[in-house]
């Protein structure tokens, strides 16, 4: 129904909009987080390392010009043609001053190739400002903000040190829906003692918001987190492969046929990665979810709002 997939990827949807290969270029752009400055915190989510989320993202030592160069540089050798998104991915890209990121947005979108914005952040940080700032560029190229919200359970986004309600997502979702900008919202499965039915929960929740797309992210303990020392100390249920292909494949089933999905499985940094090992394989990982989608003769939306 969608390409070779059954389900509505983002390769199949880039490529339905703008006829081509759309590569993100993942940028840098030297900015914090509220959980790092003093804010709210100072080491980060409990997942997080030193360099953010960012790993594979071009040197916050180089201009946004020199990054984007860089990144279409290192991405030639997998893909030769395309067009391309700017990713501000690193750390909270809305959390810095309206003239600073208005700079950086416009000089992103100006470089050659790009057809586009991603900039990932916080809910808890979009100011009145910020969110006009965005709305403008709305209307210059094409524009999606993804909001890290991981769970919809308040005792495991304590744990983790999210450090926002639940309502704070839900009113995010609600001024960028105002202004007609695409969302897209990150989960992670395989959070410190959450169930089954609590990751699903938090999925069901999610499709029924007004999100244009979803990340679906397996937790990765990695060395130099607080999560591995907290792992060390207070061992939990790490997802087998199997565990995690079938709630993949469940959650695939809850969504909106209209739905992007971004993202199935992520990529750990193979020097850091503590567990789940087998997670190094994402190949192996995608192909053995597209075979229980046809095992089960199922695909996208086959069980939304059925629950």
């Amino acid at each position: 129904m969608w390409g070779d997939k059954r389900y509505r990827s983002f390769n199949f949807e880039m490529k339905r909009i703008f006829n081509s290969k759309i590569i993100k270029l993942s940028l840098d752009g030297g900015f914090t987080c509220p959980n790092r400055d003093g804010t709210l915190g100072y080491r980060g989510c409990i997942f997080c390392g030193e360099e953010g989320s960012g790993e594979f993202a071009a040197s916050r030592c180089l201009d946004i010009t020199k990054q984007i160069e860089s990144q279409k540089q290192l991405l030639s050798k997998k893909w030769d043609s395309g067009k391309y998104i700017a990713y501000f991915q690193n750390f909270t890209n809305t959390y810095s001053s309206y003239e600073d990121l208005k700079e950086k947005y416009y000089l992103a979108i100006s470089q050659e190739g790009i057809v586009g914005l991603a900039i990932a952040t916080r809910p808890d940080c979009l100011s009145e400002k910020v969110l006009d700032l965005l709305e403008e560029i709305n209307k210059k190229t094409f524009l999606w903000v993804e909001l890290g919200l991981q769970t919809i359970h308040e005792r495991t986004a304590k744990l983790i040190r999210r450090g926002y309600p639940l309502d704070c997502y839900d009113e995010a979702i609600r001024q960028l829906g105002k202004r007609n900008i695409k969302v897209v919202t990150h989960l992670i499965f395989g959070l410190p003692n959450e169930t089954r039915e609590g990751i699903l929960s938090s999925v069901k929740y999610v499709a029924d918001t007004n999100t244009w797309g979803v990340k679906f992210h397996l937790l990765y303990i990695q060395k130099g987190t607080d999560l591995h020392e907290y792992y060390k100390n207070s061992p939990f249920h790490i997802l087998s492969r199997d565990e995690y292909i079938s709630l993949i494949v469940d959650s695939i089933e809850q969504l909106s046929p209209e739905m992007v999905i971004h993202r199935l499985t992520g990529d750990g940094k193979r020097a850091l990665l503590v567990e789940p090992l087998w997670s190094l394989d994402k190949l192996r990982v995608l192909s053995e979810i597209d075979m229980e989608l046809k095992k089960r003769k199922s695909y996208q939306g086959i069980k939304y709002r059925m629950c």
